[in-house]
């Protein structure tokens, strides 16, 4: 098998490295790019680009992001390298699809969205990062317009749905949660590795956790 670089989002990181593992994908490789790039999405393409000038032109490229707030011009530096990246807008929408994420954002849109990896680091990039551990008024000012959080999980972790229910009820919002599994990142990873190799193994299932 040819040789394959996944560069992703760190974001990302953590459910690719399951997912090279799950399938002993031996010849693909895995850079990350700090998840607090979505901070300042500006920096995302040329952070993309500078990866993509090194690769070795016989290597198959996957860039793991979606658009993530650069407003297409991560597009037109794919383009440019003849690379492409994961469907969808953003993280949610490469794990639950973007059928499924605008049927919820027509349902409710006042929605707070976490991840697996959100979850993880709720404490710094929400709590922290707005301020609110500090000057905790601040919680409900921020989330004052949205109505429910939705938790879409990679792993079936009871110890990481506990988490995400105590965020919910720190933001005073009703909890609502949704096994989206590995989703697009899945089906990409896949599609690029199976062009050599028909060995892959699926490892996610669709599954909707009581409320």
């Amino acid at each position: 098998m040819s040789s394959v670089l996944i560069i992703a989002c760190g974001a990302l990181g953590r459910e690719i490295q399951a997912l090279i593992a799950a399938n002993g994908w031996r010849d693909v490789r895995l850079e990350c790019l700090p998840a607090d790039l979505h901070n300042r999405p500006e920096r995302i393409p040329v952070a993309v680009s500078n990866k993509l000038a090194k690769v070795p032109d016989d290597t198959r490229i996957l860039v793991a992001y979606g658009d993530c707030g650069t407003g297409g011009r991560l597009d037109a530096v794919l383009t440019a390298h003849g690379a492409e990246r994961l469907p969808g807008a953003h993280c949610y929408d490469i794990y639950a699809g973007e059928a499924v994420m605008a049927a919820l954002g027509d349902q409710e849109p006042g929605t707070f969205y976490l991840t697996d990896f959100l979850v993880r680091h709720f404490d710094r990039l929400v709590i922290q990062e707005l301020g609110i551990e500090r000057h905790p008024q601040l919680a409900s000012q921020y989330f004052a317009h949205y109505r429910r959080l939705v938790y879409l999980s990679q792993r079936c972790d009871p110890a990481l749905e506990a988490k995400a229910r105590r965020a919910a009820q720190r933001l005073g919002l009703p909890f609502e949660g949704r096994h989206t599994g590995y989703g697009g990142l899945e089906t990409a990873l896949v599609r690029l590795v199976e062009s050599d190799d028909e060995t892959s193994v699926p490892i996610s299932e669709d599954v909707t956790w009581p409320h």
